[in-house]
């Protein structure tokens, strides 16, 4: 069988969320026995891809803009593959017309249905459509978790019997082995983009508040995302400006060592369709805090600090426990790895 697999998303060098999913689910099909093919779709060649044998081929198919409906439609039009999969959710216009291609998507969350302030007009409806437009032209809808699974079938309406959950694994380098020398010595940190609905600011405030050991930091590692807040003057506005380090983002290749020097991983999102750094953290060895919102208890489970993300207090009382409560913390890191392993 021959498979089709649109990797645009691996054009960029900075992987977060949807392109490092799209790179383990290439890694995983190339190193998974069978006889089936893979034609590996992009607009322009990514700096580096997964390993994987002679049944991948890349088909480079250039273009300015509206690559995903000029582009990619023109060219399954013309050679079709027995299955397309698209990691992001963002069908071609013309998928249904193609005669004989099954097609397999993966939404990833409908965090524009709960934070539509977290983008501009267009993005909200671009989002909208491009949402509803993949849950009835697909004929499977990968969903990360039970919990986005029920936003697309309440939003779209799409029959719940074409929704599949599958939720995210666990890169194996993401071990407590992983440990390396850091210049902090006691850290915190949070992994993912900057943006509000990630909740920086009540996390700055509440580790302002939080009775910790003196010489314990709070990194704050991602790139800026859209409306992104200026956490630095937050910072310095509660105090803590010399204990709160903005370190931009980080490369894969340093990540598991990030999270395995970590006391704490703290993930207070307002909302998160799947919550993979929870599960790495987990698998790093590092205790967890995060919400009580969205896909990330059904994540976590009982084995993370689990708050209600729009209180401060909780929050602050959390990180106190996992910084001071060394009992409480190795029952965490215990947890997390059995919690890990379950994905």
């Amino acid at each position: 069988m021959q498979i089709g697999i649109d990797i645009s998303r691996l054009a960029t060098t900075q992987r977060t969320g949807t392109e490092r999913y799209t790179w383990e689910v290439v890694a995983g099909m190339a190193a998974a026995p069978g006889d089936n093919d893979y034609v590996l779709y992009c607009r322009t060649l990514p700096a580096e891809l997964p390993p994987f044998a002679g049944r991948m081929q890349v088909r480079v198919l250039p273009f300015a803009r509206l690559w995903t409906h000029i582009r990619l439609a023109w060219e399954l039009w013309r050679q079709p593959p027995e299955v397309l999969f698209v990691p992001s959710h963002v069908l071609p216009w013309n998928v249904r017309l193609v005669r004989g291609m099954r097609v397999v998507t993966t939404v990833h969350d409908l965090g524009f249905l709960h934070f539509p302030q977290a983008h501009t007009h267009f993005q909200n409806m671009y989002l909208r459509l491009t949402t509803r437009w993949a849950a009835w032209a697909a004929d499977t809808v990968i969903a990360i978790s039970q919990a986005t699974a029920d936003d697309l079938v309440g939003y779209t309406g799409v029959d719940r019997r074409r929704v599949v959950v599958i939720p995210h694994g666990v890169a194996p380098v993401f071990t407590p082995l992983a440990k390396k020398p850091m210049p902090w010595a006691r850290y915190m940190v949070y992994v993912g983009t900057l943006q509000p609905r990630k909740n920086l600011a009540r996390l700055i405030e509440a580790f302002a508040r939080a009775q910790t050991h003196p010489d314990t930091q709070l990194l704050i590692a991602g790139r800026a995302g859209w409306l992104s807040e200026p956490l630095a003057d937050i910072a310095r506005s509660h105090g803590v400006a010399d204990r709160v380090h903005l370190i931009g983002f980080v490369p894969d290749a340093d990540l598991p060592s990030l999270l395995a020097g970590a006391r704490a991983f703290i993930f207070p999102s307002l909302y998160e369709g799947f919550g993979m750094p929870v599960l790495e953290a987990m698998a790093s060895g590092a205790a967890v805090l995060t919400s009580t919102t969205s896909a990330l208890p059904e994540v976590a489970g009982d084995a993370a600090c689990l708050v209600d993300p729009t209180d401060v207090d909780a929050i602050a009382t959390g990180i106190s426990r996992l910084d001071g409560d060394d009992a409480y913390h190795a029952d965490l890191v215990a947890k997390g790895f059995q919690q890990a392993q379950r994905f």
